[in-house]
């Protein structure tokens, strides 16, 4: 869907300033955060947990900050699964005992599989429609749900450079409608081509998209 958190090439923002010996946290509460959203099942998979976001009204996306939005999501997507209940929330301690379904586990395994790696490469169901070289158009899309082709990148042409195989494809995973894996590449796109002849001819963009984003030129 068409978000505030799609801001890519949006102008009247200002310069992107970076914070000189920026701290991983700048606070116990967003370490605190992302540790409770890695533990926590946020929600049905990583894309779905990203939606939430995206639904956000843009005056309120804009003025939370980043772990803010993750702390957000995690409490939405945990009422929403029935893990915990409203007075539980806002009392900041469980009323209800045990979840139904959920099993205790050490510290250390809870560690490992938050910190494990986990691959989202599947096996391919057709054969590839583009490869390296080619020319593609990506289309013009306004879904009314997750996408990860962003809105400064449609309609454009670029130029595939690297085919990464299948993976789990985020339009279709988002909404539970199954994995579906795709064709994954990186396409780079000249500045010219985004941002017409004004652009430095030596700037470029790269980005991984998904086959059904892009068409053969």
């Amino acid at each position: 869907m068409n978000g505030m958190h799609d801001m890519g090439g949006m102008m009247g923002f200002g310069p992107v300033e970076a914070e000189a010996d920026e701290p991983v946290f700048h606070g116990w509460w967003e370490a605190h955060t992302f540790a409770l959203s890695q533990a926590a099942s946020r929600a049905p998979s990583i894309d779905a947990f990203r939606h939430v976001a995206e639904k956000r009204p843009p005056a309120e996306y804009l003025a939370l900050p980043y772990y803010g939005k993750w702390l957000d999501e995690l409490e939405k997507s945990l009422l929403a699964s029935g893990a915990i209940t409203r007075d539980e929330l806002d009392s900041g301690r469980s009323l209800t005992g045990r979840v139904p379904g959920a099993r205790a586990v050490s510290v250390d395994k809870a560690v490992a599989s938050c910190f494990a790696r986990h691959p989202y490469e599947r096996p391919a169901p057709a054969p590839a429609r583009f490869t390296v070289g080619d020319k593609v158009a990506t289309k013009t899309i306004n879904p009314a749900g997750h996408t990860r082709l962003p809105r400064y990148l449609r309609h454009h042409v670029g130029e595939i450079i690297a085919v990464h195989g299948a993976h789990v494809f985020p339009d279709s995973n988002a909404h539970g409608h199954g994995e579906n894996p795709q064709w994954l590449y990186t396409v780079k796109f000249a500045a010219g081509e985004l941002w017409g002849p004004d652009a430095d001819h030596r700037d470029s963009v790269t980005a991984d998209l998904w086959e059904p984003y892009l068409d053969a030129v």
